[in-house]
């Protein structure tokens, strides 16, 4: 998987596809999320559970966009793939929560949690300051050329693996009381596993390996999808699982649960624990650095899906231009410009619950395709087909069913304003269709 040099200006290489997966993965929430579960999860084994079901649940996405992308070859993502097996009116909903909440929530959180570890590490740095300039540093820088894209993601996803190796080895090797650590389960986790505490905070998991994905937006920019792409999620996602489990592990043997609990950045107060304060302003300052490629992975990958979603639907024709370089500039700059607003006027938690719903229920309707290609006789031959069909699409289903139902039944507020969020699409798709009707005649 090596970026070559004879790879054309219009292609992303393998290299630069899976980093983009890698990078639009590990962010915000494996940074953040642990503080929220031991609110109500006070066990090693639940909380490692947690993050083995999630990785699982995202292999199995992943798998299964993969014979997707490889039968449906078209940059776009879930946009792409409901509107070719359902009805253009379901992929229009779809284009929409790319549009509104999509890749512009996710990059506010991944800016915003770039802000709380740098501003924690220097008091005199605003937040939502430096939240917002990495947004328009990254849109402008972006706006350029493929070369240059692909260029920066690589450095920043290299550097970013690298990081947190380091992290995880020192803060092991470095930790002055380490906390026990108990991976054998006991009846209370059985209880925790099957109850409705465990079932809201693989929200925050499931948000954690969103960007398994992330590929699929920028199809008709990789080299050889059909035969590259399940290689590059499958490749991209499970490196990400081993990392999430590790990187736990190491917060849960550095910092007690009691320092962690209903904080955001728990990097910097694991570093506190291992290497003392001045040490813990050093890893937070790494660790906000980390961040850099998760932003930018979504500014690469956000702009296509609304890039092509402005090709198919008039009413959002301004995001297909594109400039002299063939890259989709406006899109990037609207979707930086939306960015910016979420981070101006929203709070993390709710963002983040948010987004994760709605998310969901995109992904969801995206991998009960792979029975509606089966059953209308839509692969290519020769093309790559799910591997463990139909229990892999059947394990995600089953976990993203079972999340957003407890979302709904605990979190009411966040996942009624999804809900909300879509029936707009389909109204606005109603009046754009009628609008378009009238036009033409």
């Amino acid at each position: 998987m090596s970026e070559t040099a004879s790879a054309p200006e219009h292609r992303f290489s393998r290299l630069t596809a899976v980093s983009v997966v890698i990078a639009n993965m590990i962010g915000t929430g494996v940074f953040t999320s642990l503080g929220f579960q031991l609110v109500d999860i006070q066990s090693v084994f639940s909380l490692m559970m947690l993050w083995l079901v999630g990785g699982v649940a995202a292999l199995c996405g992943a798998l299964t966009y993969a014979e997707l992308g490889a039968n449906l070859p078209r940059s776009g993502g879930e946009y792409n793939f409901l509107t070719r097996l359902y009805h253009p009116s379901i992929g229009f909903i779809s284009g929409w929560i790319s549009v509104t909440v999509g890749f512009a929530a996710p990059i506010a959180l991944a800016a915003m949690t770039f802000g709380a570890y740098l501003s924690a590490s220097v008091a005199a740095v605003s937040a939502t300051l430096s939240a917002t300039l990495l947004v328009v540093f990254l849109t402008l820088m972006h706006c350029f050329s493929r070369k240059a894209s692909g260029r920066v993601q690589v450095v920043f996803t290299v550097l970013k693996m690298i990081l947190i190796l380091v992290f995880c080895v020192l803060t092991a090797w470095l930790v002055d009381v380490p906390q026990p650590i108990n991976l054998v389960p006991d009846n209370a986790d059985i209880d925790i596993i099957f109850g409705g505490a465990f079932a809201v905070s693989l929200i925050y998991v499931n948000y954690a390996y969103t960007g398994w994905n992330a590929a699929t937006y920028i199809t008709n920019e990789i080299d050889e999808p059909q035969k590259n792409l399940p290689l590059i999620l499958f490749v991209g996602t499970a490196t990400v699982m081993v990392t999430y489990l590790v990187l736990n592990l190491v917060f849960l043997y550095a910092a007690p649960m009691a320092d962690m609990e209903g904080k955001i950045e728990i990097g910097v107060i694991v570093a506190e624990h291992a290497f003392g304060e001045t040490g813990a302003k050093v890893m937070g300052i790494m660790l906000a650095l980390l961040l850099i490629s998760t932003v930018s992975a979504m500014v690469i990958a956000g702009p296509r899906v609304l890039q092509v979603i402005g090709e198919d639907v008039s009413v959002f024709r301004f995001l297909s231009v594109k400039n002299r370089h063939d890259v989709p500039s406006v899109a990037i700059v609207s979707l930086g410009s939306l960015s910016v607003f979420f981070i101006l006027t929203s709070t993390f938690e709710s963002i983040l619950v948010f987004s994760g719903f709605i998310l969901g229920v995109n992904t969801l309707f995206a991998v009960l395709g792979v029975f509606v290609i089966r059953y209308r006789r839509l692969n290519i031959e020769g093309a790559y087909r799910t591997f463990g069909y139909p229990f892999t699409p059947i394990i995600y289903l089953s976990i993203t069913v079972w999340t957003l139902g407890y979302i709904l039944l605990n979190r009411p507020e966040e996942g009624w304003t999804g809900i909300a969020v879509i029936v707009a699409g389909g109204l606005l798709y109603f009046f754009s269709t009628r609008r378009d009707k009238r036009s033409a005649t």
